[in-house]
């Protein structure tokens, strides 16, 4: 965790090659603090726009806080090419299977827990779709010690919204969720609405789940994106950055 101004800073961050699902080996960007540890370490599922520069931002920013951070790249099996371009051809085709992307988060949690540095501490994060992963995974590899879930569209899904890429809506796993569960929310969101979010926490409430949800007036979906001028909140993402980073002091340790 970053402290006082004449201590050492340094960190790695890379480009590697994991095994993910079922074995397949497929890349992940990886950003660590330079030094012994132990440090905790956090899964970051990317957004729908892709394995992006933003996500791996993101991943050195947690990084710069003393978390061994991995994102994988979760449409790596499709092909190659700009995020942009990889990430149209994965919405065509109905996005990735969810138990595939399960099993890429678990398999990024086991490696950080294998790496000499880790104080055996893992969270999921992500925004978007990442955020609806983050749920996913924690609830359906049981394992992680924290889940951080930001704007997840998809978390309740509606009978008609499922498909065979999709099969269950994540709130369903509620009951098999094993660690505590933060959630950040815009109120003018659409995906998801003020009202889905109700919902999941119903759930979290009735199967007696360590939860916190934070709503936020005048934000919609993506207010952490300071590359989307449109979708951008200042005084929101501050607020909620502090709440990510607080949420897992508290649970993985830094």
């Amino acid at each position: 965790m970053p402290g006082t101004t004449d201590q050492y800073e340094g960190m790695v961050a890379e480009t590697i090659t994991v095994p993910g699902h079922n074995g397949d080996q497929i890349h992940a960007y990886y950003a660590r603090p330079v030094g012994a540890g132990p440090f905790p370490g956090v899964v970051w599922l990317h957004h729908f726009p892709g394995w992006d520069e933003w996500s791996k931002e993101v991943t050195r920013k947690l990084a710069y806080h003393g978390y061994m951070t991995i994102a994988p790249d979760l449409y790596c099996r499709v092909g190659h090419g700009t995020p942009e371009d990889m990430a149209a051809k994965v919405r065509a085709d109905g996005g990735v299977p969810d138990p595939q992307v399960v099993g890429d988060a678990a398999a990024c949690r086991d490696f950080l827990r294998a790496q000499v540095q880790s104080n055996r501490k893992v969270g999921v994060i992500g925004t978007c779709s990442g955020g609806r992963h983050a749920v996913l995974a924690a609830s359906c590899a049981p394992g992680f010690n924290a889940v951080v879930d930001l704007w997840g569209g998809g978390v309740v899904m509606r009978q008609e919204d499922l498909t065979a890429m999709r099969p269950v809506s994540p709130h369903e796993y509620t009951k098999d969720l094993d660690c505590p569960i933060l959630g950040l929310f815009g109120n003018d969101d659409r995906a998801p609405t003020p009202e889905q979010v109700d919902i999941h926490e119903a759930e979290l409430k009735k199967h007696g789940k360590t939860y916190e949800f934070h709503r936020y007036d005048g934000a919609g979906h993506g207010f952490f994106y300071y590359d989307r001028p449109q979708a951008y909140r200042a005084e929101q993402a501050v607020d909620g950055w502090k709440k990510v980073l607080d949420f897992f002091q508290r649970n993985l340790g830094s």
